[in-house]
């Protein structure tokens, strides 16, 4: 915990479901910050209501590191089958920074990991002035889709 107050991102989305998992990133973060070790926090909202959280947690290496979206399909995968509706995270600002805590769209992989997993998932991601959810497939158009699952998964 840093002992600064630092605003909460979630004012900034008018849906529900958003708002959800932006208040549940921003607390995991806000407590659990660490300077070049956790600086995002992710949380996913499954078909059932239950929220489940990840940190992000750096590595000297850099490839090491796991993005929080990878913890929080882990986290939900381990306490549910349910359908997983959707996800956000949360980065919280350096010391140095004067910025505010920020939402943050998924990088790359892990858009790849939670499409693997999550084909109806939205995130949240920012859309000017105010935070909305969308759907996950729309911020990766041109998905990769290998060979190694013969269909789509049945948990989604």
């Amino acid at each position: 915990m840093t002992g600064r107050l630092v605003a909460d991102p979630a004012s900034h989305c008018p849906d529900q479901a958003a708002r959800t998992v932006v208040a549940a990133a921003f607390a995991a973060i806000s407590s659990r910050y660490v300077l070049a070790r956790h600086q995002i926090a992710a949380a996913i909202l499954d078909g059932n209501g239950g929220i489940h959280l990840g940190l992000h947690v750096d590595a000297m290496v850099g490839r090491a590191a796991v993005c929080a979206e990878a913890g929080a399909l882990s986290a939900a995968r381990l306490a549910t089958s349910a359908p997983l509706i959707a996800v956000a995270a949360v980065r919280y600002p350096k010391p140095t920074e004067t910025a505010q805590a920020r939402i943050v769209p998924p990088c790359g992989l892990c858009r790849e990991l939670l499409l693997d997993h999550a084909p109806a998932l939205r995130a949240v991601v920012h859309d000017g002035p105010e935070a909305r959810l969308a759907p996950m497939a729309d911020l990766l158009p041109h998905k990769y889709v290998g060979t190694k699952w013969p269909t789509a998964p049945t948990r989604s």
